[in-house]
């Protein structure tokens, strides 16, 4: 493809020309912990509403929030859910918290993408407007939307593994090979939200299932767990059995760019200290 100067600058600065494959831009350097765009998924605060979320990250030592959809929007409003149908003035506070507490929005889901385009536009827009890096979906069945979207908007798009289900052999996403096979043909935008925690419930090796989807990790949710079983529950980053730290080399060895989302499950209302002490833990990964 021959490419005049428009073409060579929307290239280089990350917006996207019809005809053109460029990338959205980067997370900022600013954002970075021990060389990772480290932070919390909102989830992790589930039992608090998205402001609080928001500054409970700060005080974990985060610099970037992954949003969920459904969450209690404020103290005072709990009555309000904080999604993609949030009004004007949700969004703007929310901003305005954000920009308060020293976090970045970067990702948004787990979120079902519909195929109709007109819907799956909307999760489109509302990630446009945060200047999100990625969301964050199991909806495979609406790959096609997905791309046309993505291709559209420059922002990516991650599949998520939840764990194996043996009474479900329908579901498949917990299998990296699976994943692989829905996203190896289509835009490098789409990729991989890649669960350490829940492959490791899956009976899998999380660095074995890095190296399978290389080159297509787009996000990560980060869990370290007590035991290599269904029923295992989290415990600070370098605790337990995850491996933690070969995957940060194995992320560190890819080049990965995307955002470390800790989503702790366990001690929902008091587990700020253990998120902070896994923020410590690749704070100390990077001064190595």
């Amino acid at each position: 493809m021959k490419f005049n100067l428009a073409h060579l600058l929307a290239f280089t600065c990350g917006f996207t020309l019809a005809g053109s494959l460029a990338f959205a831009a980067p997370i900022p350097d600013y954002c970075q912990t021990g060389g990772f765009a480290l932070g919390c998924q909102a989830w992790t605060f589930k039992e608090f509403t998205v402001m609080e979320a928001i500054q409970k990250t700060a005080e974990a030592g985060g610099k970037v929030i992954e949003f969920f959809p459904g969450q209690k929007f404020s103290p005072e409003q709990p009555g309000l859910k904080f999604d993609h149908n949030a009004t004007d003035e949700m969004i703007a506070a929310v901003k305005t918290q954000l920009e308060k507490s020293g976090i970045r929005a970067v990702n948004y889901g787990v979120v079902e993408i519909p195929k109709d385009e007109a819907a799956a536009r909307k999760i489109f827009e509302f990630a446009k407007t945060f200047g999100l890096y990625g969301i964050t979906t199991e909806s495979v069945d609406a790959i096609d939307t997905i791309e046309k979207l993505v291709k559209e908007y420059d922002i990516r798009v991650g599949f998520h593994d939840h764990p194996r289900r043996p009474l479900d052999p329908l579901y498949k996403m917990w299998d990296p090979a699976y994943i692989l096979s829905v996203v190896k043909d289509r835009d490098p935008r789409i990729g991989s939200c890649a669960d350490v925690g829940h492959w490791v419930r899956s009976g899998l090796d999380p660095v074995a299932c890095l190296k399978i989807l290389e080159g297509r990790i787009i996000s990560s949710h980060m869990k370290d767990l007590n035991k290599k079983s269904p029923s295992a529950h989290d415990v600070p980053f370098g605790t337990g059995v995850s491996n933690i730290a070969g995957v940060l080399d194995e992320l560190k060895r890819q080049h990965f760019a995307g955002n470390v989302s800790i989503e702790y499950e366990y001690d929902w209302k008091s587990s700020l200290p253990e998120v902070a002490q896994c923020i410590g833990f690749v704070r100390g990964y990077g001064s190595r």
